[in-house]
């Protein structure tokens, strides 16, 4: 919003906006279906996530259990453990048990699968379905008359370690992303109709047509966008635009659902309704966002996806060599079977859940919550970060910058009988002026008379002595002389300036602006020195913008967008090729937020903008968002390693699996198979424990 605040009317504090039609803006009547982030990693985003963690638990818990019976019927760990349990039925008890398991604990891992074929994008649910149904496929065989071992055992083993990985990593990650839902709830449902006789009736906001009037008493929410037709108020738009200061909202100013009426009551013009409001465009906005993003596959499911190709090659390979070979089909058969089960490591299953578990908790020590795993760890990539100004790169709130007095005054006493009037006001203008005197210690004086002057200042009596806080308008209107040079150089600057009167003469100015947050500028210096660029982009102003660049030396400044025009922004920037990520706080931020390859929410916005990103800074804090690009790459870094660890297991063991070395006698036994599988899966484990960060 272009916000003139060289014009800030300041008794009823009149702040002269400009006001964007908000409404002219068509992105097109897109349908509401929710498509949600893939927040889990392996598809499983629109689901609710609490739900489904309790799910992957219960799975694993009855999964495990059911296991041990399995693990002391199983021939190969008999033989292995050199002891004997047999009894009349014994397999068909085990093939009855590993049933269960197969259908029960796999059933996420099948389903999942489909999901992935369907999609043609086969990974870890397409290779961990792959060994599961071979190794149930084969062994029930054996069970039914084929001679060779069964692998009921690496079957019930895998899909516990498999369930064990999911759970822990989408516990660790925080979980589907509601931001439509969040929208929608920010709409009122219910509004006060003012019928063609003057009465008010309740409706359902649904139901109002264009044209028609409603009542927003003083602080409810505006259910439609329309124009004021009587009453004036102050209007709190930060939810939708990010700008922090309430709006003064008079006859013919517009309005947007959503924001929330101030102290007076309005009555209400319905211009846009449904589909057409501001907010179903923001959502439609998000939602066509969500649709286009890239559907980059987490690292250990591109791992997955090769090993998947890995498997099937090396399967057919060693059945069809075996039978060329001149061996029985059963011989060839179970070589086949014992290398695609082989080719399923266990570990892999807990290498990136396992490093994504501690990363997260590490993460939410430095108060930074991971919501999208994938996007997360593509951070590292991340060359150019795009920041929102209101609520992220300032306080978005006022303080004062200067204090220029008239001879014969002296700031500290101008200063204490100002903020002695202004502690009578509720405006963000007076709170930044009662801040000011706070940090300096000055004691304040009860005014003994006290007015608001409608949209031109404060008048009142301090010690005595007549005071007035006025606006620039008011000063002109009364012809009273200033510093026109002081004034403009600090208009210029983007800042907010307000004249004190002490018994009818001007006593001096107070200068305020939207502090710029100390952790801002030490942000911008490390991003530098990463060599990421920064830019800002902003609805306010491009006099307040340059000001903020300018002392945090940004790269970049777009100032006076639009909602929309955010995330255009971002898309163009993409274009160029480069990685980007946006940080922001305001519902205005949420498309832009959606848009990016990595959307950073600050904890203290709106819970649309939260509900959109991929990380949320808890703290608030810029200098975050330093520490979200560097655990990216460590975390990456680990990642990698595990990797190497689960699949050098397979590397190994797949050509030994195959036969490779058998002219020589060696062939790995399914038991070797299991004893190094183990081990790799102990060594990832221990891998990821010792991740610091």
């Amino acid at each position: 919003m272009t916000h003139d605040h060289s014009n800030h009317d300041h008794g009823g504090h009149d702040h002269g906006h400009n006001h964007h039609d908000h409404s002219n803006h068509d992105h097109g009547g897109h349908d509401h279906g929710h498509n949600h982030h893939d927040h889990s990693g392996h598809g499983h985003g629109g689901h609710d996530h609490g739900h489904m963690i309790a799910d992957f638990k219960r799975r694993f818990y009855i999964s495990l259990l059911i296991t041990i019976p399995i693990l002391v019927l199983s021939p190969m760990i008999q033989s292995f453990l050199n002891y004997e349990l047999t009894f009349p039925g014994a397999s068909y008890v085990l093939f009855t048990l590993a049933t269960f398991i197969f259908f029960y604990g796999g059933k996420p891992f099948l389903t999942g699968a489909i999901d992935e074929l369907k999609q043609k994008n086969p990974g870890m649910m397409t290779l961990i379905a792959l060994a599961i149904v071979v190794a149930y496929g084969y062994s029930t065989l054996t069970v039914f008359g084929l001679s060779g071992n069964n692998f009921f055992w690496e079957l019930a083993t895998l899909i516990d370690i498999m369930l064990l990985g999911h759970w822990i990593e989408m516990r660790s990650v925080m979980g589907a992303s509601n931001a439509l839902e969040e929208l929608v709830k920010m709409m009122p449902q219910d509004a006060h109709l003012i019928d063609e006789n003057g009465e008010i009736k309740e409706v359902k906001v649904s139901s109002l047509e264009q044209g028609e009037k409603v009542l927003v008493k003083p602080g409810e929410k505006v259910p439609v966008d329309g124009s004021i037709v009587k009453g004036q108020s102050a209007v709190n738009e930060s939810m939708l635009t990010g700008e922090s200061v309430p709006v003064e909202k008079a006859v013919d100013d517009e309005v947007i659902a959503g924001s929330i009426n101030g102290e007076g009551s309005l009555t209400i013009r319905v211009e846009k309704t449904g589909e057409d409001s501001y907010l179903s465009q923001v959502v439609n906005m998000v939602q066509e966002a969500q649709q286009s993003r890239s559907k980059t596959q987490d690292l250990s499911n591109r791992a997955a996806k090769w090993l998947f190709y890995l498997a099937l090659l090396a399967g057919v390979t060693t059945l069809v060599i075996w039978l060329l070979l001149g061996y029985p089909f059963a011989y060839a058969l179970e070589r086949m079977v014992t290398v695609m089960v082989i080719a399923c490591p266990h570990a892999l299953g807990l290498a990136a859940p396992l490093v994504v578990a501690r990363s997260t908790a590490l993460a939410a020590k430095q108060g930074l919550l991971i919501r999208n795993r994938t996007q997360f760890e593509e951070a590292r990539k991340i060359e150019s970060i795009v920041f929102d100004k209101t609520g992220t790169l300032t306080e978005g709130e006022f303080g004062i910058t200067d204090i220029i007095t008239e001879t014969d005054f002296d700031k500290t006493s101008v200063l204490q009988l100002a903020a002695s009037l202004e502690a009578q006001s509720e405006h963000p203008i007076a709170k930044g002026i009662v801040e000011g005197a706070k940090e300096q210690n000055i004691t304040f004086q009860e005014p003994d008379h006290f007015e608001s002057m409608t949209g031109k200042g404060l008048k009142g009596n301090v010690d005595g002595k007549e005071i007035l806080i006025v606006s620039p308008g008011y000063v002109k209107e009364q012809n009273i002389h200033y510093n026109n040079q002081t004034f403009n150089d600090l208009s210029e600057q983007g800042k907010t300036v307000i004249f004190v009167i002490i018994d009818g003469k001007l006593a001096g100015m107070i200068a305020l602006a939207d502090k710029v947050r100390e952790s801002a500028e030490r942000a911008i210096a490390r991003l530098k020195e990463l060599n990421v660029e920064s830019q800002m982009l902003t609805g306010d102003n491009y006099k307040v913008a340059s000001w903020v660049a300018e002392q945090l030396k940004l790269d970049q400044v777009v100032a006076e967008v639009l909602p929309h025009e955010k995330a255009d922004k971002i898309k163009e920037i993409k274009r160029q090729g480069k990685k980007i990520a946006m940080t922001g706080d305001g519902v205005n931020d949420a498309p832009a937020l959606a848009n990016a390859d990595l959307g950073i929410a600050i904890g203290a916005g709106t819970d649309v903008a939260m509900e959109t990103a991929d990380v949320i800074l808890v703290r608030s804090n810029p200098e975050d968002v330093v520490s979200i690009l560097e655990l990216s790459k460590s975390t990456y870094r680990k990642m990698i390693q595990n990797l190497w660890w689960a699949a050098g297991y397979n590397i190994v063991t797949i050509p030994l699996a195959a036969g490779i070395l058998s002219p020589i006698g060696i062939v790995l036994s399914p038991a070797i198979g299991a004893v190094l599988m183990s081990l790799s899966t102990v060594i990832v484990a221990i891998n990821a424990r010792l991740f610091k960060g």
